[in-house]
């Protein structure tokens, strides 16, 4: 009799005997190796907050908000390293700035730059947590407990620290040590980031984009101040969805673009482009970066103008940021070559006899503006 037909569904599929059914032909084949990552909740416990710096986060917290909704009339300066590599200098730093942040906070709420994580363009050193000893070893455990480390000892001094939020991981681990936060021109247009500001328990500003578009940063801080759902990780570790309820203290930075603007017609410009979105008119100004032309010491020339327009009574001008080291200038990361100390190894900073003189005069300026009033 003849065999019976069969559907084309029914008949197996034939496989030579020699094959294998092996999953990493097609899942993570470009991966050379996977580590295991330090829970927060571990590091945490071994490096607790104390009531204290809790007390200084979060007073801090408050005052940049009150700043942001014209409860407060001081300014904010962001000011410190355009990154962090090293923890001595970086304390040095940080008792230097203590002082004169003390001197000066009627007129100035400062917040020390505390970058841990570095955007590239291409290829380069990507920060303090990524690679710790400056040598490609990637040894991102050691490089979490050192930045966690430095933030509480720079907070124990009563300084506040403000950071970038790069990874979209790394804030679980130090995010409690954040008075203020920033995200960079390179990822303020990423969904991901807007979401994780979103549910950021500090102030957060959101640069302009890398042209110097204003309407990028207006689109983030509306994303940021409404709930959102997503995928994230616990400080247990554990995969989890996260509900935010949104932040209301968001802020544009003015970094520059294809030309400066921190002068009057670049506040004015950026304002209006808040105003049509229905958003506070208010802006913080990066002196370096395209508003410096990547020139340093022109940083001193930006903040001058800055303090002019406050003084003559601007006050949507909130906030500045300022990079400044221990030593001007900046060196390369070479192998085999001795660092010089308090120098930046990634973009050039002011050194520290500058940056009193800056900070000093945008005081005045906020003196000034206040008798305008």
């Amino acid at each position: 009799m003849p065999t019976p037909a069969r559907s084309i569904r029914s008949m197996p599929i034939p496989i030579e005997e020699s094959s294998t059914h092996d999953t990493t032909r097609i899942d993570d084949v470009r991966i050379g190796a996977v580590r295991a990552l330090v829970s927060p909740a571990v590091l945490l416990e071994d490096l607790p907050v104390t009531p204290a710096v809790e007390a200084l986060v979060e007073t801090t917290r408050t005052a940049v908000g009150a700043v942001l909704h014209g409860r407060d009339d001081r300014l904010v300066a962001v000011v410190g390293p355009c990154s962090i590599h090293d923890h001595d200098t970086a304390i040095e730093y940080a008792r230097r700035l203590k002082p004169l942040a003390d001197e000066l906070l009627g007129e100035l709420i400062v917040v020390m730059r505390v970058y841990f994580e570095k955007p590239r363009t291409t290829v380069g050193w990507k920060g303090y947590i990524n690679d710790p000893r400056l040598d490609g070893s990637f040894r991102i455990n050691e490089g979490l407990r050192r930045a966690r480390e430095l933030l509480l000892e720079i907070s124990a001094m009563g300084l506040p620290a403000g950071t970038e939020f790069l990874d979209l991981l790394s804030p679980q681990y130090i995010s409690d040590l954040i008075a203020w936060g920033a995200i960079g021109a390179r990822t303020t247009e990423s969904q991901s980031h807007r979401q994780l500001a979103s549910g950021l328990s500090c102030p957060v500003g959101f640069k302009n984009g890398t042209d110097g578009g204003v309407q990028v940063a207006a689109d983030a801080l509306r994303a940021a101040a409404a709930p959102h759902a997503f995928m994230g990780m616990t400080k247990m570790g554990v995969a989890a969805i996260f509900e935010t309820r949104g932040n209301p203290d968001g802020h544009v930075i003015l970094r520059g673009g294809r030309t400066p603007n921190f002068d009057a017609a670049g506040v004015e410009a950026a304002c209006a482009a808040l105003r049509a979105a229905g958003l506070r008119e208010q802006v913080m100004v990066d002196c370096s970066h395209a508003n410096s032309a990547k020139q340093y010491r022109r940083q001193v020339e930006v903040a001058a103008d800055l303090a002019r327009q406050i003084s003559g009574g601007e006050r949507r001008i909130v906030g500045v940021m300022v990079e400044s080291h221990l030593n001007e200038g900046r060196q390369d990361l070479i192998e085999g070559r001795a660092l010089a100390p308090g120098v930046s190894i990634t973009d050039a900073c002011i050194g520290w006899d500058d940056t009193v003189p800056v900070l000093r005069e945008l005081a005045a300026a906020v003196r000034e503006r206040r008798k305008a009033a």
